[in-house]
């Protein structure tokens, strides 16, 4: 249960980076935005009592929205590898500042109030199952959203940023204004997943904007593939079986079982497993 609602935590950042990838940009730092909703979940809690957990999936939203149309102004100016590390670096600053933030916690973060939904609190036994339903509808909504912006004329234009941004700019789209968008559409989705995951765990600390986090994302990205978006919540959900698996079978050396499945998918599949759907597809 705990593995499946952490998992459309996930996917919802992979889900975002998946728009990202699709216009050959790899974000390093996305854990910022996962982070700042997760924080801002919390700190509805923590300071106006307020627990209930579509508001603060709302709130996670709009607080890393808001900060990513800002911070987008800078980053859609860079591509490639510069993107990438101003990326990490605007995270690495965020959990630096938690660190030194007693208000937030420092660097022991502190528990938030137990979830509510449309302001009644489910049983003890009902609570893991309502949080669920509630990510799972959620992710589904979000899912549909992103797909039905990938076949607007600004979501078709990533695969041509991506080959060549100069013949964009003669075709009169503005490759900058496509990628400040699905940077604010990516920050969106994380800020979702940060908040949905501080509620599903009852703790929220720095580490969650910490260059690990980023990592793990970028991992499920690649072990998802950017085929279809339902692949980067089934990327999440096999993560968290590997990761369990490895941690259960070899809790000093799990580390090494993840790189080797990131090996493996990088040589046998390339486009992640997504693409053997794809294959399905062409030979019925």
């Amino acid at each position: 249960m705990f593995i499946v609602t952490i998992a459309f935590a996930q996917g919802l950042v992979a889900l975002g980076l998946m728009l990202l990838l699709r216009a050959g940009l790899v974000s390093f730092g996305q854990a910022l935005y996962y982070c700042l909703g997760a924080y801002a979940a919390g700190a509805l809690g923590r300071f106006l009592g307020i627990a209930d957990i579509f508001v603060q999936m709302l709130a996670g939203a709009l607080v890393a929205g808001v900060a990513a149309f800002i911070l987008g102004f800078l980053l859609a100016k860079y591509r490639g590898i510069f993107f990438g590390l101003l990326s990490l670096a605007l995270s690495m600053i965020l959990y630096g500042l938690l660190v030194k933030n007693e208000a937030l916690g420092s660097t022991d973060g502190f528990n938030i109030l137990p979830s509510r939904l449309f302001g009644v609190r489910p049983g003890p036994e009902w609570v893991r199952y309502a949080v669920m339903a509630s990510a799972a509808v959620v992710s589904l909504l979000l899912a549909l959203i992103v797909h039905r912006y990938l076949r607007t004329p600004l979501g078709r234009l990533a695969p041509a940023i991506k080959d060549n941004e100069i013949r964009v700019e003669y075709m009169g789209a503005s490759a900058r204004y496509a990628v400040h968008v699905k940077y604010v559409i990516a920050a969106v989705l994380a800020g979702v997943g940060g908040a949905l995951a501080a509620t599903t765990v009852g703790h929220i600390d720095p580490e969650m904007a910490f260059w690990t986090t980023s990592g793990e994302f970028i991992f499920i990205t690649i072990l998802a593939g950017t085929g279809n978006v339902i692949a980067p919540f089934a990327g999440a959900l096999l993560y968290g079986a590997i990761r369990t698996t490895a941690y259960d079978l070899s809790p000093n050396t799990w580390q090494l079982s993840l790189g080797m499945a990131l090996l493996l998918i990088i040589v046998f599949l390339p486009e992640g497993f997504s693409s053997l759907f794809k294959r399905h597809a062409r030979h019925s």
